[in-house]
């Protein structure tokens, strides 16, 4: 998932900001599992993991249930004593999906001693100033949620080139996530006539720019492609836009806070078609805003609930009692969380961390493979998810009802 393009001054100069660090707090013979009875020894001291996402704002249904399932993950090492002598603290930072933020926060983290890597970001924007901080202080980045392919192939699609070795991502790519949407739109839903709209962002521009080259291979045209702000609430003038060319479904590249209102709007115009969108729109806010009944999404993965590898992730978090949902990417971010703890307790073994490890963390978690709440749980030699599975959802008597999971096969 997701934004804007961020310049490299830009990056340098917020790197500048929020300084902070904080000591190695050792602990004797604490409990460290938030309940459990077994005991841990936890006198090395304690490793943080670090989550960067929007927790206020917006897309705070999404950056709570990141933390959250980050918090899962890093309660159930404690109890298990994964880390053998250490004790794991979580350290959240609200990047408010903008990329200044996120730098800052990027930066305040790879200050700050015994950070042991970072479940990083929501949106690909912020997620294009978050790189190269934490690759510059070697440490271990892997999002749940950004979909841009760019952030591990780089610009040129034609000559796809790694840029940061320390970045990971536990979810699938818009390349596939677009052509996916457009089979199902065109074959399935037999839309031929289809308007693009997207918000102008790294995100949107590129899942429709995947869309619409599928899209145009299965015959279908594309009548116009359109444009809205970030922060638009009137959507009165694309609407005006869009109507002569009488499409039959309308392709939005963006999230959901601008998609509801766009789709309410649009039927109270009297073009009641069908709007579909990709992970960005995959939330119940998008109903809440003005989302109806035939619309449609694609979402990375299978549905969590539906998942038997997922059963214990679910159970586990319900039981943990958190006031929000772990929404379209918490077993994302669980997964993302347990890989890092994972390669974080083989580089360890019975030693003793130092940041100069980080490094070897890096290699563990290329090097990973396991079964995830999400299934198959491994990178391929540019830090991509093995696991290519998407699904689509449609909204059915105001709830999101998923019609069918697979892969992008061509």
């Amino acid at each position: 998932m997701r934004n804007h393009t961020v310049k490299a001054a830009a990056v340098v100069a917020a790197g500048l900001l929020l300084l902070s660090a904080c000591g190695t707090n050792k602990e004797e013979g604490d409990s460290a599992g938030g309940g459990s009875d077994q005991s841990c020894d936890v006198s090395k001291g304690v490793l943080t993991l670090g989550v960067i996402a929007p927790l206020s704002g917006e897309l705070s249904a999404l950056g709570k249930g990141i933390e959250n399932s980050a918090q899962l993950a890093v309660d159930q090492a404690n109890e298990k004593c994964t880390v053998k002598g250490y004790k794991l603290a979580l350290q959240a930072e609200d990047d408010q999906k903008t990329p200044q933020l996120g730098a800052q926060a990027a930066t305040k983290l790879s200050s700050t001693p015994n950070v042991i890597g970072v479940v990083s970001t929501l949106n690909s924007s912020v997620s294009q100033s978050v790189q190269p901080i934490l690759d510059q202080a070697g440490i271990l980045q892997i999002s749940p949620a950004n979909t841009a392919d760019s952030l591990t192939k780089g610009e040129d699609p034609n000559n796809p080139k790694r840029p940061y070795p320390t970045y990971f991502r536990t979810c699938t790519v818009d390349s596939l996530q677009g052509p996916f949407a457009a089979n199902y739109l065109i074959k399935k839903s037999g839309k031929k006539k289809i308007a693009i709209i997207t918000d102008g962002l790294t995100y949107g521009e590129g899942l429709a720019s995947s869309f619409a080259g599928q899209a145009e291979k299965n015959n279908a045209e594309i009548v116009t492609r359109q444009k809205i702000g970030e922060k638009d609430t009137d959507f009165s003038s694309v609407i005006a836009a869009v109507k002569p060319f009488a499409p039959d479904a309308i392709y939005y590249g963006g999230q959901y806070p601008q998609a509801g209102p766009l789709s309410k709007q649009f039927a109270g115009a009297g073009l009641s078609i069908p709007v579909m969108g990709g992970d960005g729109i995959y939330d119940d806010q998008f109903m809440a805003l003005g989302g109806k009944d035939g619309d449609l999404a694609t979402s990375v993965g299978a549905p969590t609930e539906e998942l038997e590898s997922a059963k214990a992730f679910v159970e586990a978090y319900d039981k943990a009692g958190f006031k929000e949902g772990f929404s379209a990417y918490g077993a994302f971010s669980y997964d993302a969380a347990n890989v890092i703890i994972a390669s974080v307790a083989k580089t360890i073994g019975d030693g003793e961390w130092a940041d100069t490890m980080r490094p070897d963390v890096v290699k563990a978690a290329q090097d990973h493979s396991s079964e995830g709440a999400t299934g198959e749980l491994a990178f391929d030699e540019n830090g991509d998810s093995t696991n290519t599975v998407l699904t689509i959802y449609e909204v059915t008597g105001g709830k999101w009802k998923s019609v069918e999971t697979g892969k992008f096969e061509g």
